[in-house]
């Protein structure tokens, strides 16, 4: 009886976890973040030789990386990148120029090396654009998400065990970035001054658009909820730039996207008790996006 009360809480939270992320993946929550995968920057980052081919492989259609529009003017936005260093602290900044006199940051990667052969990397989509900071890393595929700790952002992956860290240091433009003599790369362009080859297009719908974000770069990162590169974070901090028309314009989305937590403790028999922990989050039009339960156990 025992085993068989622990073993459907159990199943009820793998339940929930599928529910929320299909239910999760099914509908915009009206902000800006709907259109840029933090996922897939991510993969165009490890795949990248420089942080320069970096910033092209984001503005190009075919990655199906950017689909943002933070100007309203029908067209994608170019993503320009300009690195900051504080000894072995790199940060790259990925952000749109919204008008001759405002910029907005979309995300930034922070990468600090730990060892001789050894970096690590986040990349954190700015809270303006995704409703709330969304921490993005490289996964090994060998272990979810960290468990601990409060759950939030859409529709993120829950595990048994402790998140492993991946080296990212075999990656082209880590290395590239820490080669002697190697200079920061600032990019020149800005509002209205983009390079020839660059062509914006018209962005694609969320039922077009969505599907990409979802089957294609999630199996190579994770969503966590803490911050691994903490120096980086310190680094970019001071300079995070934030426009005051986005701002604005996503005041209504923003308020709407809200995460409630409850925990609720249920004895069993025998005086087994577990604790589940339901996450709400709520969308557009406050309307719930998605509910996940988590529970843990323990011997009363």
């Amino acid at each position: 009886m025992k085993n068989t009360f622990f073993f459907l809480l159990l199943l009820l939270a793998q339940w929930s976890v599928l529910s929320a992320q299909n239910e999760a993946a099914a509908e915009p929550t009206g902000l800006p973040g709907d259109n840029f995968s933090l996922e897939g920057a991510l993969e165009l980052f490890r795949q990248a030789q420089n942080p320069e081919e970096f910033e092209k492989l984001l503005n190009s259609e075919d990655q199906h990386v950017n689909n943002i529009d933070l100007n309203e003017d029908g067209e994608t936005d170019y993503i320009r990148v300009i690195e900051t260093h504080d000894k072995d602290v790199r940060v790259f900044v990925l952000q749109v120029p919204v008008s001759d006199s405002e910029n907005q940051d979309i995300a930034v990667i922070g990468l600090e090396k730990t060892g001789k052969d050894e970096a690590v990397l986040q990349i954190i989509g700015d809270e303006e654009i995704f409703g709330e900071e969304m921490i993005v890393e490289p996964s090994d595929g060998s272990e979810e998400a960290e468990i601990e700790g409060e759950d939030k952002g859409p529709a993120p992956s829950y595990g048994n065990r402790a998140a492993i860290v991946v080296n990212v240091w075999g990656w082209p433009c880590v290395r590239f970035v820490y080669a002697p003599g190697y200079r920061p790369w600032i990019s020149p362009w800005r509002w209205r001054h983009y390079p020839t080859w660059w062509r914006p297009w018209r962005p694609l719908g969320w039922a077009v658009w969505h599907p990409f974000r979802v089957t294609h770069y999630r199996p190579t990162v994770r969503v966590v909820h803490s911050h691994r590169v903490v120096r980086a974070h310190r680094v970019y901090k001071p300079t995070r730039v934030s426009s005051t028309t986005v701002r604005t314009r996503t005041t209504v989305a923003r308020n709407n996207y809200k995460v409630t937590r409850t925990k609720t403790k249920v004895t069993g028999p025998r005086g087994n008790s577990v604790t589940k922990k339901t996450t709400t989050v709520k969308g557009r039009n406050g309307n719930v996006r998605a509910k996940r339960t988590t529970v843990k156990g323990r011997r009363g």
